[in-house]
């Protein structure tokens, strides 16, 4: 008896790629405006496709979201965490932050957190969760990084690791917002030996 059981039709495309033509969907168009056309369209995907692999348009949003929070915005956390010397690890970390908010392969400007998702947070369910979870994230890897360099003996006793994790998060923020507004990356990058000095500036004992 020959088997009736249907296959199931392989994958045709690249579902990180496709995630990332998603994001910058949704980078530039916002939650609402990014049509179910519009995102198939960009993905090269069918929509019988894209509900199959996400479920539906929320769906995908929030795997967008853990897409770019997982590779994006880590970027400079990465540079930050694997650059020997916490100074120029701090100053790579700014680098980087120029770099992905002004030459994203989408042609979108800023960060995708930032311009899209904060602004769904309200409305959009399960966004907040995620957001604050990056947030928390980045802050506690920051502080991970300035409590080593506590131990090593490179930052002193008193380093208030926190709050500088927070400090360099917040200005992280700001200089995604200026890039959203288009402002260039030299711009951006005059700001970065400020930011270096404030996050690193000694404690008074």
């Amino acid at each position: 008896m020959s088997d009736t059981k249907k296959v199931g039709r392989p994958k045709t495309f690249d579902r990180d790629e496709a995630l990332t033509k998603a994001i910058g969907v949704f980078w530039k168009q916002g939650y609402e405006g990014a049509s179910m056309k519009l995102l198939t369209d960009e993905m090269g995907i069918n929509s019988p496709s894209l509900y199959a692999e996400f479920g539906d348009k929320h769906g995908l949003y929030l795997e967008a979201i853990n897409s770019y929070a997982t590779n994006d915005a880590c970027t400079p956390l990465v540079a930050l965490e694997t650059v020997p010397d916490v100074q120029k690890a701090v100053r790579a970390f700014f680098e980087a932050v120029v770099d992905y908010s002004t030459h994203h392969d989408s042609g979108a400007k800023g960060c995708f957190l930032v311009s899209c998702v904060a602004t769904s947070a309200g409305h959009v369910n399960g966004t907040a969760e995620l957001l604050q979870n990056a947030i928390t994230s980045t802050d506690k890897r920051i502080t991970a990084r300035f409590e080593h360099e506590v131990m090593l003996g490179n930052l002193p006793q008193n380093f208030p690791s926190a709050d500088r994790a927070k400090l360099m998060f917040d200005l992280r923020q700001g200089m995604v917002f200026r890039a959203r507004a288009g402002f260039t990356d030299d711009d951006l990058a005059g700001d970065i030996d400020k930011y270096v000095s404030s996050v690193l500036a000694s404690c008074e004992s």
